[in-house]
């Protein structure tokens, strides 16, 4: 018979109630080492981010009347030169009777001194290489940013191969007019 506070089970083994009761290792893992862990792994993880562990050195203290070395002071950038192209007007390739005119103003950028005499021996060059190309644009080769962009690109390439080996780093249009 079973006496006052115990148990009694199908099987008739007899059960201490309460206090008595042994945890099972699976159960003291689950509700004490796993929370342990997150705690522990929670904490480290903050105090990365906080930077309390691993962090940069401080910085070294500056002795006495010594001051830190300053900071380069950033190099200027090349000075650029710009080399004026005289004004040109030229007739634009149109398929009506109806003629259309172009007339641009141009500045090249140039970065080394020595490269502006080279593009001035070759200014006539430049001129007509420019003048050849223009005459043969319609006006919708002009229209919008892009067709800007490959005026650009096709004026700096023909100069480049006019003053070659100098080198000219731009071609800026100052006005540009289709009439």
């Amino acid at each position: 018979m079973a006496e006052e506070g115990e148990v009694v089970e199908d099987g008739g083994e007899v059960e201490e109630d309460g206090s008595s009761r042994k945890l099972s290792p699976k159960k003291i893992i689950l509700f004490v080492l796993l929370p342990l862990l997150l705690l522990v792994g929670a904490g480290a993880g903050g105090a990365l981010m906080l930077g309390m562990l691993g962090g940069e050195e401080p910085p070294p203290e500056v002795e006495g009347g010594e001051q830190a070395a300053e900071p380069e002071a950033p190099q200027p950038a090349a000075q650029a030169i710009f080399f004026e192209v005289p004004d040109l007007i030229v007739n634009l390739n149109t398929n009506s009777r109806k003629t259309a005119f172009l007339k641009i103003k141009i500045a090249l950028e140039v970065s080394d001194p020595a490269d502006v005499d080279v593009v001035n021996e070759n200014l006539p060059r430049i001129v007509d290489n420019f003048q050849v190309y223009l005459r043969e644009l319609r006006v919708d080769d002009l229209q919008g940013s892009a067709g800007m962009y490959r005026l650009r690109e096709e004026l700096l390439r023909r100069v480049n191969l006019a003053v070659r080996p100098a080198r000219v780093k731009d071609v800026l249009f100052k006005e540009m007019l289709v009439q």
